[in-house]
């Protein structure tokens, strides 16, 4: 019922605490899906080292590096079951990660109507990431969630049909876009099921991807402004919106786009966020 997907790239040094938190669940009902995005060290040997060992269900695919959002696509593509949940490399699940999981997904009514759960990530099993907890709310979508008081850190498990319907936009010669770009579109058609606790243990490393946004920001300009485009359209008249365009005319500047017709929003709404760009520019903050 329940598919872990880990995309992975030169994390044979750390995949080991991963797949031991699988190896220990008390529920085995998942698969293991990595998919290594080019790795050169020696994480397909490790993996099949674990695949003959016959512990846990592994699925082993590997692609020509592209980027998390290709690996994202091709992981939904081959995924076989109802559930799809991302944990990265760096990440593992807490000891009864999948028996919570499935025990409430088959205690919920109309889950047709719903994206999926949406559940804590901890710094530990028994504190959150940071920021604030949950807002009384369910079903909820992200965006009412963090409108609401939440600031911290989600486990995303979603229905793979509704992932397989909002896949990751690519761009050639880029390799990264915001994960947001997916999960706003999803918001604007389901909900998601609150589930107050705490599925994934994350720790942040200095190779991956929150260490390089500046760089990240950089290479992926089309990326990013799909980003600020898609929350522009989102987003009320306010301080935030405006926010978005200039970052928007920024992107627009580095792609020779004009941003009149680039940006979803009134020429006027442009030309009062001009300056904040102008300030972004100098600042080198794009």
């Amino acid at each position: 019922m329940l598919t872990i997907f880990t995309p992975t790239y030169n994390r044979a040094y750390i995949l080991p605490r991963a797949y031991e938190a699988l190896c220990s669940q008390t529920s085995k009902n998942f698969v293991w899906l990595i998919v290594d995005d080019g790795s050169t060290d020696n994480t397909e040997s490790l993996i099949h080292t674990w695949i003959q060992e016959g512990r846990i269900a592994i699925q082993y695919h590997h692609q020509e590096n592209g980027g998390k959002m290709r690996a994202h696509n091709l992981g939904v593509h081959l995924c076989e079951t109802e559930l799809f949940v991302c944990v990265d490399s760096d990440d593992y699940i807490v000891k009864d990660a999948v028996e919570s999981i499935l025990h409430l997904w088959n205690s919920l009514q109309h889950k047709d109507k719903l994206a999926g759960i949406i559940a804590y990530k901890g710094k530990d099993p028994s504190h959150i990431l940071f920021g604030k907890p949950f807002p009384n709310i369910n079903p909820a979508t992200l965006q009412e969630l963090y409108q609401n008081g939440f600031t911290g850190e989600t486990t995303l498990i979603y229905r793979t049909h509704v992932l397989s319907q909002h896949l990751f936009p690519v761009f050639d010669g880029e390799k990264f876009i915001p994960e947001a770009v997916v999960y706003d579109q999803i918001d604007q058609h389901h909900p998601l099921y609150v589930f107050p606790r705490i599925i994934t243990i994350c720790e942040y490393h200095n190779d991956g991807l929150s260490h390089s946004v500046a760089l990240l920001r950089e290479n992926n300009p089309k990326g990013w402004l799909l980003y600020y485009q898609h929350r522009i359209k989102n987003c009320p008249c306010s301080i935030l919106r405006y926010k978005y365009i200039a970052h928007a005319i920024c992107f627009c500047w580095k792609l020779s786009y004009r941003p009149s017709q680039h940006i979803p929003a009134h020429g006027a709404e442009i030309l009062i966020s001009l300056p904040g760009a102008l300030l972004l520019k100098v600042m080198k903050k794009l």
